[in-house]
């Protein structure tokens, strides 16, 4: 079974629990449907837009509740590496390509910051370690992410 993940604004989801926040405090709903439309999950994803929040990311977080992430925009498509630094419990890391098509999902178990994790992408969403298996989703499937979203870019990209 395909699933789809669709980013949306506004947040419309209630959660229980703090969400990881970058500094600016954007949120961005990340719904997982089915090739029927039907509601596979739902995260609540900080964003993290700038170079400084994408080389922090979850680092200073202490945990996530299952339905919370963090979703790291670039201005272009590229191949961001990721280690699991001063990570205390472990993540999926799904890398998405500027067409919407998901090109690798790793799964970085907690303090292993000797590992890097790779892929093509634009877009980067780190979730609890093995949402990915728990809601089918799979390198091939697509999200669709909302104009407002999707138009997130950063004119001092970097790396």
């Amino acid at each position: 079974m395909v699933a789809i993940l669709v980013l949306a604004l506004p947040l419309t989801v209630l959660l229980a629990g703090p969400t990881p926040q970058p500094a600016d405090g954007d949120t961005i709903a990340v719904t997982a449907v089915d090739t029927s439309g039907d509601t596979r999950a739902t995260v609540t994803a900080a964003v993290a837009e700038t170079p400084t929040e994408r080389t922090v990311g979850l680092s200073n977080t202490e945990s996530l509740a299952p339905n919370e992430g963090m979703l790291f925009v670039y201005s272009s498509e590229r191949r961001p590496r990721f280690v699991m630094r001063d990570m205390d419990f472990g993540l999926d890391i799904v890398f998405v390509d500027a067409n919407g098509t998901i090109t690798a999902i790793h799964h970085a178990p907690a303090a292993d910051d000797h590992t890097t994790y790779t892929g093509r992408a634009k877009w980067v969403l780190e979730v609890p370690y093995g949402w990915s298996d728990r809601h089918d989703v799979s390198v091939g499937d697509r999200i669709r992410i909302d104009t407002a979203a999707e138009e997130r870019t950063d004119a001092n990209d970097g790396a």
